[in-house]
């Protein structure tokens, strides 16, 4: 949120809570804003909790500012339309038990019976919060800070929850730890890690456990930090199998001295995240830093002494498939990480052998998105023996990405000249235009790839029809 913006939204959260004083209430920011303000960290998302009115007088203020919109008033929430802003009243949320609890049916899911309760008071109001950093408030008006729970200690680096007996009542309190920890870099309390260990989190729905992973990938400097933090409360295994499967399993101490999979996976998306902003699909960029090397849990194997895990790039993909079905509804993320997998060693290989022209051309045009392969093979280097023998691979590869957008650029053989050249259109043109791309690919001109193209069409059977001249229609 830009400076103008916050400006804005903090004058509005300013009317109301005067008009709220007025009334005999008060109004704090809460949650995420409070937090990230003192850690000095913009958030654009200002939500202010009013205390002390009805929820029928706090509508009426707010009709008087703007365009009220309720988020059910049951729920005692409310924003006004077009502004960044969310204004809420304290509540309490008791868990009550489903029918699909009762059967058995879902594991680890609570339904909450909402009541709101202006009147409630601070403490009981953050008591119902996460983590003790969530549950600072900050009057509006004065900008005094309530801390019922030590959270400006905690800012210096600790996510403690606040509450045993209400912390498991949405498991996905569990992600969110783990995902504040790798965003701020904090360590998880030592006691909230043993209070994850014992949540389940089967009941959670895919979309709520992509949001937190999401935001881990994304926007955590180390993204690995999310992982490990799950690993260490064992809680890999109900989303994560495939990541938790390569926990031990060896690598070739030659090509990974730094450990097994697991490691090696995890060193690759903290270097993955500094090309974050370079990337044309980020979270899809960021998914295939997690998924790259998923084949090798299939694929190891001891062949006289060595480790190998040959074809894991082809092999590996029904794992990543059913990783990413479980994770992302984003299809186009999903549709770019299968297609990248299969060649994410390729453009270390070509910095290394320095191939021809034709197989980088190759390389990339297979690519759902050349240059971001390069960032990945930045991020997936490999490192022989403390010695790295990749050093100048992006100087060669960017050179050679931009010889295929200049191959790209230049005249190619398209249907329409095959037509003009005489040929029936049908479904051999299907053919004889991948025959021509490559050809593309090869560097051919335009005019020598047609020739040899008709030439292919005569081996096939099909030749160009003759004008009244005797010659072909070109």
């Amino acid at each position: 949120m830009d400076s103008n913006r916050t400006s804005r939204v903090e004058n509005i959260a300013a009317r109301i809570a005067e008009k709220a004083a007025e009334a005999g209430g008060r109004a704090y920011y809460v949650g995420g804003f409070v937090r990230d303000r003192l850690l000095g960290i913009d958030n654009k998302d200002v939500d202010v909790e009013i205390h002390g009115i009805t929820p029928e007088h706090l509508l009426q203020i707010l009709g008087d500012i703007g365009d009220p919109i309720s988020f059910g008033q049951s729920f005692g929430i409310y924003s006004l339309r077009g502004e960044d802003i969310d204004i809420a009243m304290p509540r309490r949320e008791r868990p009550v038990v489903t029918d699909a609890e009762l059967q058995g049916k879902a594991r680890g899911h609570r339904d909450f019976e909402v009541e709101v309760d202006p009147f409630i008071g601070t403490y009981e109001a953050a008591r119902r919060r996460d983590f003790t950093i969530n549950a600072l408030m900050q009057d509006v008006l004065t900008g005094e800070i309530t801390d019922h729970f030590g959270g400006i200690e905690d800012l210096k680096g600790v996510i403690r929850h606040i509450d045993d007996r209400t912390f498991g009542e949405d498991p996905l309190r569990v992600l969110r730890a783990a995902q504040f920890a790798a965003r701020f870099g904090f360590e998880i309390a030592p006691e909230t890690v043993r209070l994850c260990r014992t949540i389940d989190l089967s009941g959670l729905s895919r979309e709520r456990v992509e949001e937190e992973m999401k935001k881990a990938l994304l926007k955590a400097p180390k993204p690995s930090v999310f992982f490990e933090s799950l690993r260490v409360m064992d809680q890999l295994d109900v989303w994560f199998p495939e990541l938790k499967a390569m926990i031990g399993l060896e690598q070739d101490p030659v090509f990974h001295p730094e450990g097994d999979v697991w490691i090696h996976t995890m060193e690759v998306i903290d270097r993955a995240a500094v090309f974050r902003d370079r990337v044309s699909d980020p979270y899809a960029f960021m998914l295939l830093a997690l998924t790259h090397d998923m084949g090798k849990i299939v694929t190891t194997e001891f062949i006289k002494g060595r480790i190998h895990a040959y074809e894991h790039e082809i092999k590996g993909i029904p794992l990543v498939e059913a990783f990413l079905g479980r994770l992302t509804g984003e299809k186009a993320a999903a549709e770019y990480v299968l297609n990248m997998v299969p060649l994410h060693m390729r453009p270390n290989v070509a910095a290394y052998t320095k191939p021809s022209l034709k197989s980088t051309n190759r390389m990339y045009d297979a690519a759902a998105a050349p240059e971001d392969l390069i960032y990945f093979a930045q991020a997936d280097r490999p490192v022989f023996s403390g010695t790295d023998r990749f050093s100048g691979d992006s100087e060669f590869l960017r050179e050679r990405l931009e010889a295929y957008r200049e191959t790209m650029a230049k005249p190619y053989v398209m249907g329409r000249d095959l037509i003009e050249a005489g040929l029936e259109p049908g479904e051999y043109f299907g053919e004889l235009l991948e025959y021509a791309h490559k050809l593309r690919l090869a560097g051919t001109d335009k005019e020598s790839a047609l020739k040899q193209v008709l030439g292919y069409a005569r081996k096939m059977g099909r030749k160009p029809r003759r004008n009244q001249d005797g010659g072909s229609r070109k």
